[in-house]
């Protein structure tokens, strides 16, 4: 799995909470496009936050650690093996963007709430 797919990860929030923690938390879906490297150019993934706090929502065996403060400051570290990289950016209403990088390569991200 390429190091875009990991950045997509941690920002698709899932809904159905009776009240959210915080104004980001439900599912969201994420899109990392690739702008250098040699990663793919672009993937979409699936992640949930809960109480502020950002985890991946799919199947692959992939890992996200971050959160999305109140202020809808984003910060995320995503592992996929040896593979990792770091995705930070701001959210804002159901929205959300930014960028990530990763030892061979960076790019940017766009999420919406599902």
């Amino acid at each position: 799995m390429k190091h875009a797919v990991l950045i997509a990860l941690a920002f698709v929030p899932l809904t159905g909470a009776a009240k959210a923690a915080t104004p980001f938390d439900g599912n969201w879906s994420i899109l990392a496009v690739t702008e250098s490297g040699t990663c793919d150019r672009a993937y979409r993934f699936p992640v949930k936050i809960t109480n502020g706090k950002v985890t991946y929502a799919g199947t692959a065996s992939t890992t996200a650690t971050g959160s999305v403060d109140r202020g809808g400051r984003v910060k995320v570290n995503f592992s996929h093996g040896e593979q990792r990289l770091v995705a930070s950016g701001a959210a804002r209403g159901d929205a959300g963007a930014g960028n990530w990088t990763s030892k061979s390569c960076k790019g940017n991200w766009t999420a919406e709430r599902r």
